[in-house]
């Protein structure tokens, strides 16, 4: 079965498919491992697929320690550490990209390139930072998730896609059943790990980043703003934009084909020869 153990002893999970150049996907809040679907099957051919549970979430629940990006981070370390990873093309989605750029500092030997999708340094708008949710809103998600967590998230997924970005409402079904299918984390990791998405703020961490890195957002994020992913553009030295249109925060479902392939032109481009 595919776990692995942190530095804490504790097991986690990861889906894996294929073999060559490891790609690593780290999921959003309240999601899992099962939401890169799209990727772990197409991306196989080209790429060592590995999917992360975080701690709290899917498979991932043994866990004593708290539900903050010291944790996820320190987790998705020890996962390139167990599995001895080097060259590594990163993917981080929303929550999962702030994790990336928490564990950087940690893992970026082993790394060739970063991608952060529909991501943000600071979920929580600030005086300096606009770009993110209001905080009130961050205060509502809380409320909703405490009276319940499934119809929160029901809520949460009818935020995540805007009008006509299916290609067809067949495309539109499996999409939202896949997101359905996927077992949230219970009502207490929810809290925290929001807790932890809506207090942090990465801005600092920028001007570390060496390592080639690619920004991918929709043009319509409701969520995590597209200039939020401007800033990360703008504020990581490595770094190249590319905007999906008509879009919102889950390119990687909505236009799968078009993701799967920036990713594979990406890893092209940072392990010339390997892809």
């Amino acid at each position: 079965m595919p776990y692995y153990f942190n530095r804490e002893g504790e097991r986690l999970w990861f889906e894996e498919a294929g073999s060559g150049v490891p790609l690593v996907l780290v999921h959003g809040w309240c999601m899992s491992s099962a939401v890169w679907k799209y990727q772990l099957e197409s991306l196989q051919n080209s790429f060592r697929v590995i999917a992360i549970d975080l701690r709290g979430h899917g498979y991932s629940r043994e866990v004593s320690g708290p539900l903050d990006f010291k944790g996820f981070a320190a987790d998705l370390s020890d996962l390139l550490c167990s599995l001895d990873l080097t060259g590594v093309v990163l993917v981080g989605w929303s929550m999962g990209a702030q994790v990336a750029l928490q564990a950087y500092q940690e893992i970026s030997a082993r790394l060739s390139g970063l991608t952060l999708v529909s991501a943000t340094p600071c979920f929580t708008a600030t005086p300096d930072f606009p770009y993110g949710l209001a905080r009130n809103e961050a205060a509502g998600m809380r409320i909703k998730i405490g009276r319940n967590a499934h119809r929160a998230l029901e809520g949460f997924h009818a935020r995540m896609f805007v009008e006509g970005e299916f290609e067809n409402q067949e495309a539109a079904d499996q999409i939202l059943s896949l997101l359905d299918s996927i077992e949230p984390p219970d009502t207490n990791a929810s809290l925290a790990a929001l807790e932890s998405l809506a207090t942090a703020d990465m801005r600092a961490l920028l001007p570390g980043i060496t390592t080639p890195a690619l920004i991918l957002n929709g043009d319509l994020d409701r969520i995590c703003m597209p200039q939020a992913s401007k800033y990360l553009a703008d504020n990581i030295g490595s770094a190249q934009q590319m905007v999906f249109k008509r879009t919102g925060p889950a390119p990687f479902l909505s236009r799968a084909a078009e993701f799967n392939s920036r990713i594979v032109s990406f890893a092209e481009s940072v392990c010339p020869g390997n892809v």
